[in-house]
């Protein structure tokens, strides 16, 4: 006995085609919303003293740092909160591209996907 499936069900060259069409069309919304986001920049702060820009990429574009902060006797304070800084901004950046990339994915790691975010 054979079992059979409702239509547009089961491996029909059709169903194939239009998988691929889909995978493709998601690959190329990834590729699209990956530019947008190395674009994008993000910025953080520590302590209020210090503030850190950086793009997309994770590459710092401005630091400002409030003269306040700028303490001669104390320069590894200074350090700490530059760091801090920069590690912010890169958590939100990367925290963003992953949310943005699971909208299209819907949270499928797919093959060829991964290097994009």
């Amino acid at each position: 006995m054979k079992a059979r499936l409702p239509q547009g069900y089961g491996g029909g060259p059709g169903n194939m085609n239009q998988m691929l069409k889909q995978a493709q069309k998601m690959q190329q919304d990834a590729q699209n919303l990956q530019a947008e986001l190395d674009e994008r920049e993000y910025t953080a702060s520590s302590g209020g003293m210090v503030e850190v820009t950086i793009d997309g990429t994770h590459h710092v574009k401005a630091i400002n740092i409030k003269p306040e902060a700028v303490d001669p006797d104390d320069v590894e304070m200074l350090q700490d909160m530059i760091v801090a800084a920069i590690n912010s901004a890169v958590d939100t950046a990367v925290q963003t591209a992953e949310e943005e990339m699971s909208k299209i994915t819907g949270g499928l790691n797919i093959p060829g996907m991964n290097g994009l975010f």
